[in-house]
């Protein structure tokens, strides 16, 4: 009988644009206007199990440029990875899914976006290196701040 292979497993095993758009709502107007648009970016990551051992990580940016308060244009996207992960502790697998595997997707989501923006019309938008560790850690310690206080038992 042969025993069951128990080896740690961590194989990307796609990654893909999960969706995508461009609004440009005071178009051709607000194009005239000179002024240099202020930049709002906002990122998102979530992970959810799709199948025993795989996971999808979907990496998520909202960019919503702006003249005073009229929006420029505003791109949502995400791009999504499917991982295969096996044998790994519970300890290790929250940083995989919350570091590791957002750090291999978010490179194609950053090229995505300058890529639709520069196609839009409008100067490419590069979007900063991320610091998913850092990210992931400000996320637990945001999650134990939120956790209510156990009940104290008086005996």
């Amino acid at each position: 009988m042969a025993e069951a292979n128990l080896d740690p497993v961590f194989q990307i095993q796609r990654v893909y644009l999960k969706d995508m758009s461009l609004e440009q709502p005071n178009s051709p107007e607000i194009l005239l206007n000179q002024e240099q648009p202020g930049v709002e970016i906002q990122l998102g990551v979530d992970a959810r199990p799709v199948a025993d051992g795989l996971f999808e990580i979907t990496v998520t940016a909202t960019v919503h440029t702006k003249i005073e308060e009229k929006t420029v244009f505003m791109v949502e996207a995400k791009q999504a990875g499917i991982f295969e992960i096996r044998n790994i502790g519970n300890d290790q697998m929250g940083a995989l899914l919350g570091i590791a595997c957002p750090q291999i997707v978010y490179p194609y989501l950053r090229s995505n976006v300058a890529d639709i923006i520069q196609r839009g019309g409008f100067p490419p938008v590069h979007m900063a290196e991320i610091n998913f560790q850092a990210m992931y850690e400000q996320q637990q310690a945001e999650a134990m701040m939120a956790m209510p206080e156990a009940p104290q038992i008086l005996v």
